[in-house]
């Protein structure tokens, strides 16, 4: 175990951080929900904002555990090809899971925001924080999510991955940064010793604290 639970690996990330730290041009968008604990940590320990930017994945149909691809905020759609082709997934297969997971991005979206507009990421940089990754399907689809929305820098930002998927996210990011990169690599819960899943009330509570500590000068606004 390199971690006792997502907190202290927030902790742990955010020392590789330190170049980031107090400056009005950072922001901090955790993926939900395992991302967020580890993205308030990050963020109380750099002084930057810290909002959600939500992506789920597609799972392969009777194999849910198994990504096909992700979606993201933004409408935006990753497909792993060589899985795809493997489970010979048909297209309306495809759709048919990319609507439903559609539905539950909107719901988490109203949910954990609640009246608080996105934050502006236009000419700021952006670090993305997960609790870990493992194909990296989802962290590519925030990535190319938050492209168009006009950052001046893509950062992500991980407690642990294996080395593979750090150098294939490398040439989609500005910088990738992860606290670890052990091998063999089976699965990110390995890495924890605690690794409950983050229940909705969590990822609210700790957004409403976030944001109830934000300076002025890095106030809200824009839209996604």
């Amino acid at each position: 175990m390199l971690f006792e639970d997502r907190r202290q690996a927030g902790r742990t990330l955010a020392r590789g951080l330190d170049a980031y730290a107090g400056r009005d041009d950072v922001l901090i968008l955790a993926l939900p929900r395992g991302g967020v604990p580890v993205a308030y940590e990050v963020a109380e320990a750099l002084g930057a904002p810290l909002d959600v930017f939500l992506v789920r994945k597609l799972g392969v149909p009777g194999h849910e555990e198994l990504a096909m691809g992700a979606i993201a905020s933004g409408g935006v759609r990753v497909l792993n090809a060589a899985i795809v082709a493997q489970f010979r997934i048909p297209a309306s297969r495809i759709e048919a899971v990319t609507r439903q997971e559609e539905r539950e991005l909107r719901r988490r979206e109203r949910y954990y925001r609640g009246d608080h507009p996105p934050l502006d990421v236009r000419g700021r940089t952006v670090i993305l924080v997960d609790d870990g990754l493992a194909t990296g399907s989802s962290m590519r689809a925030a990535i190319a999510a938050v492209r168009r929305l006009g950052p001046k820098r893509v950062v992500v930002a991980v407690p642990v991955a294996p080395p593979a998927t750090c150098h294939e996210l490398s040439a989609l990011a500005d910088e990738v940064i992860s606290a670890a990169t052990p091998e063999p690599f089976l699965s990110v819960g390995r890495f924890y010793q605690d690794f409950e899943q983050t229940g909705d009330e969590e990822v609210k509570e700790l957004l409403e604290r976030a944001t109830a500590r934000e300076p002025v000068a890095q106030a809200r606004g824009g839209s996604r």
